[in-house]
C-alpha cells in the first residue's frame, strides 16, 4: 500500500458537500448561526451561565406579548444554532424591528425562569438578513 495522502483533502471537501446535501434546511440555517455567532466575537448561549454578562447574537424565533405582574412584557425567543433564550423587554407592547426571522445582537446579564436562559431589557442591535447593523 502507498502512503499517499494527495486525495485526502479532496475526500474531505467530498464529504462536506455531501454533509450539506444531506442536512435538512434546518441544520444548515442552524451551521449558519453558529458561524455567524462566532464571527461576531459573541458568546455561544449554550455556553451562557447564570447571572453572566454577555453579549449573544441569533435569530428571533418569535415574539409574543406576554405580561408578567400586570406590566406589558414582550417576549421573544433567540436561537443562535447551540440553543435558544428568551429576551423580555418590560413595559413595552411592542418594539419596531422586533418581529420573527429578525437577526438581533443582545447584550445583558443572564437570568433563568422557569427553566430558561432569560435576557431582561437588554441592549440590542437590529441587523439585517444582509449583516449591516442599526443600532437601538
Amino acid at each position: 500500500m502507498s502512503g499517499d495522502t494527495s486525495s485526502a483533502p479532496t475526500r474531505g471537501r467530498l464529504r462536506r458537500m455531501l454533509d450539506r446535501l444531506t442536512s435538512s434546511s434546518e441544520e444548515l440555517a442552524a451551521e449558519e448561526l453558529r458561524q455567524d455567532t462566532a464571527e461576531s466575537g459573541c458568546t455561544p448561549i449554550a455556553r451562557c451561565g447564570d447571572r453572566e454578562v454577555v453579549t449573544v447574537a441569533g435569530t428571533l424565533r418569535t415574539v409574543t406579548l406576554r405580561p408578567r405582574a400586570g406590566v406589558p412584557a414582550l417576549e421573544a425567543e433567540l436561537f443562535d444554532g447551540t440553543d435558544a433564550l428568551d429576551v423580555v423587554w418590560l413595559g413595552r407592547r411592542s418594539i419596531t424591528g422586533i418581529e420573527p426571522g429578525r437577526r438581533l445582537i443582545a447584550s445583558g446579564r443572564i437570568s433563568h425562569a422557569r427553566g430558561r436562559r432569560v435576557l431582561f431589557n437588554p441592549r440590542y442591535e437590529l441587523r439585517p438578513v444582509g449583516h449591516g447593523s442599526e443600532s437601538a
